[in-house]
């Protein structure tokens, strides 16, 4: 008698867990399905959001002011994008990477505000770190003299910016070729260490002046990740690239250049600047940090002058180097 008894409720419980089996494998594939449909709109969200902004961290005393008004905050209306300035604090240009990551989730999450268009002086940052698409990284560069020697004045007697701004070294009036005679601090070849860091990024190495790995993390950076980057000396010719090559924001940014009066194309111009000596341009030129600093440059310039080339004719005209056929059905 137990065995005919105990015979149907085996087969029963046999029957009742097979079904909770398959029951758990379809709830669990239901939930697998559900993640990947949840990951692959997250996915496409960040990458539509990632190609609606614009990374410019510039670099200080490049002609950064000027381009950022030129195309950022004259052509936002007109253009339909936010303008918007990264303030750092104190200051600094390298964002710890707990700010890193708070950052890239705010801003690709900032969907009232895209497309947008950011600027600021910060180093670079890596958005596929934190799982992102990297958005759209521009920039421009100077030569490292240059660059140096209108920081130094500029800390003197200021730019036709904020001409009643009273400067951290307003009232000093030593030349730049004094200060290389006693070395002094302000004109220390240190100094020139900057536009390697804001290319190579936030690790370590990246701040320490002659730091080899540096440079060529910061050249691998600027092949890797922008789009173009320019050089102040060609300002108008960058400005004509960056219409082309994103006409969503920068539509009609290079008429808008050339109808722009001359005390809008030179913004923060340093008022007063005093040519060095060839003794003071030797010093400078003859140093570790200055030599890899203009290997950047010139790096970075040839490549812009190449990109010129392939897209222009001799008449700045552009033309289509490519056509569709055989077009079926």
């Amino acid at each position: 008698m137990s065995n005919r008894i105990d015979k149907p409720l085996i087969l029963l419980f046999v029957i009742s867990l097979i079904l909770l089996v398959f029951n758990l494998y379809g709830r669990m594939s239901q939930i697998e399905n559900d993640e990947k449909s949840w990951q692959n709109e997250m996915s496409k969200a960040v990458s539509e959001n990632s190609e609606q902004i614009i990374i410019y961290n510039r670099i200080p005393k490049t002609g950064s002011t000027t381009l950022t008004n030129a195309i950022g905050y004259d052509l936002c209306k007109v253009n339909n994008f936010n303008s918007i300035h990264l303030n750092m604090t104190k200051n600094r240009y390298i964002m710890n990477l707990v700010d890193q990551g708070t950052f890239i989730r705010n801003i690709s999450g900032w969907k009232n505000k895209l497309p947008a268009f950011y600027h600021g002086h910060v180093a670079f940052i890596d958005f596929t770190k934190f799982g992102y698409r990297n958005p759209i990284y521009i920039n421009m560069i100077r030569e490292p003299l240059d660059r140096l020697l209108s920081h130094y004045y500029f800390l003197r007697y200021g730019d036709n910016y904020r001409v009643g701004l009273r400067r951290s070294k307003a009232g000093n009036n030593e030349t730049f070729d004094d200060c290389i005679k006693r070395k002094g601090n302000d004109c220390d070849i240190k100094n020139i260490w900057l536009q390697i860091p804001y290319f190579c990024g936030s690790h370590y190495f990246c701040s320490e002046p002659g730091n080899q790995f540096a440079l060529e993390v910061a050249k691998k950076n600027f092949i890797n990740y922008y789009l173009i980057v320019g050089t102040t000396d060609k300002l108008e010719q960058l400005i004509k690239l960056l219409e082309y090559l994103i006409p969503k924001f920068f539509k009609g940014a290079f008429k808008h250049f050339k109808e722009l009066p001359a005390s809008k194309a030179h913004l923060r111009s340093t008022l007063k600047k005093v040519s060095p000596t060839e003794e003071t341009i030797e010093i400078v030129k003859s140093s570790k940090i200055y030599r890899m600093e203009k290997d950047f440059y010139d790096f970075v310039s040839n490549e812009f002058d190449k990109l010129w080339d392939k897209i222009f004719t001799k008449n700045t005209t552009h033309i289509n180097q490519y056509h569709y056929e055989k077009i079926k059905p």
